[in-house]
């Protein structure tokens, strides 16, 4: 198959397996009565099933990015997604609480394996002409995943019991697992001039990115954002439920569904526009991160007061939008600064800064509730973002690292 072809079939495999990610991961959420019914578990013990999964997937992220750039990407991807289908499969014999528990501690190690390591080969197979389009195209399997993991797990497990969501979802990773490791070419080597890389320890390789120029300003950047995503996705339906009287299925489907809309918008236009941009100048992507951070900010504080509800999805939308053409260029940003053998692990720092950040926000608004708000909570969010799109504009690239990315880092195997 010629490369020009291939490069394209990699990203829809890739984007079944990011789709089966967040499909796996949040389907629970969608069967949590009948879980609490049969095994009696109390609202504190469904909450730390998600709490327990989000702080194991933060802390060995940038872990797992390391493990991605010393023994290659392919083979996380391909060891990432076997593993937690595997999981997903024990899952359906959990008997108890703690089964359920340790499942989801296994599910945060293994799924954080996979999106450093999957960037990584996107990254690897397409250069600067295409490096956004991929990367947005490759985020939007996380849309579908959460989309189905609410219908089809809610479904499933009320026609065939909660069990069957997990026997089905794992038995599907599992047999798509030898789907990728056929499919996915092994990256042959690094393309010239970085023909030899040197394989650092983990703590070398912390330090050498945080040498780089604007990695410390992007890890900041990528943390504010996380706030205001996790704000929204965390409180927005309650928020729509007590502000504006909506019936809790309303409020659901209205504080996702014009979000999701607009980002999927936002993944593909907005990776267009920085490869089209990009061709004109080295910053041509950050200023696409920019613009659309810097735009979107006014309407997620828009979001936090308004009375209207069209005005409102109206203003979820467009900071929808903004989000994801951020979401499109943070690895090609990436790509610009970091070599390939430390990109890996540069996203899994993104990573955890933004889970920890955002779940501390998520949980510190629940706290302030009655007392600041959650439209206020929503509206320093907002700021949040615009103050994020202004550091972005601040980074200075260095001539020389800014043309690390213009060609494909791995040439394919055949």
């Amino acid at each position: 198959m010629k490369s020009s072809h291939y490069k394209w079939l990699a990203v829809g495999l890739l984007w079944v397996v990011w789709m089966l990610n967040y499909l796996d991961r949040q389907v629970i959420f969608s069967i949590f009565p009948l879980l609490q019914k049969e095994l009696t578990l109390s609202n504190l013990q469904l909450g730390l099933l998600g709490t327990s999964f989000l702080w194991i997937y933060a802390a060995f992220s940038p872990f797992c990015g390391y493990l991605s750039d010393r023994y290659g990407p392919k083979l996380l991807v391909v060891a990432s997604l076997l593993v937690w289908s595997l999981v997903t499969l024990a899952t359906a014999h959990a008997r108890s609480f703690t089964d359920l528990l340790w499942a989801r501690a296994a599910m945060g190690i293994s799924e954080a394996c996979y999106l450093p390591a999957g960037l990584a080969l996107v990254a690897a197979y397409h250069s600067e002409r295409t490096r956004s389009k991929a990367t947005g195209l490759h985020q939007s399997g996380s849309y579908a995943g959460t989309i189905l993991g609410g219908l089809a797990g809610g479904w499933i497990g009320q026609s065939y019991g909660w069990r069957s969501v997990f026997v089905l979802l794992g038995a599907a990773g599992v047999i798509y697992t030898l789907v990728v490791a056929l499919g996915i070419r092994k990256p042959r080597s690094f393309a010239a001039p970085l023909a030899v890389q040197e394989k650092l320890e983990m703590r070398s390789t912390l330090r050498e990115l945080f040498s780089l120029r604007g990695f410390g300003m992007m890890t900041l950047a990528f943390g504010a954002v996380s706030v205001g995503d996790w704000a929204v996705y965390t409180w927005m339906p309650v928020y729509m439920y007590e502000r504006f009287h909506m019936s809790l299925a309303q409020a659901g489907f209205s504080a996702t569904f014009y979000l999701k809309g607009g980002g999927l918008l936002g993944l593909l236009l907005g990776g267009a526009l920085a490869d089209w941009w990009s061709c004109r100048t080295s910053r041509g992507r950050l200023h696409c991160q920019s613009l659309g951070l810097i735009g979107a900010a006014p309407f997620l504080f828009f979001s936090g007061f308004t009375d209207s509800s069209l005005l409102l999805v109206i203003a979820l939308a467009v900071y929808g939008f903004g989000k994801g053409m951020y979401d499109a260029n943070v690895m090609p940003v990436l790509c610009q600064v970091a070599r390939p053998g430390v990109r890996s692990t540069g996203y899994g720092v993104f990573n955890m800064t933004g889970c920890v950040a955002g779940g501390a926000v998520a949980a510190i608004a629940g706290a302030l509730k009655n007392s600041f708000g959650l439209g206020g909570t929503i509206q320093v969010a907002g700021i949040l973002l615009g103050c994020a799109g202004l550091a972005l504009l601040c980074i200075r690239m260095n001539p020389a690292t800014a043309q690390i990315s213009a060609a494909p880092a791995f040439a394919s195997s055949d």
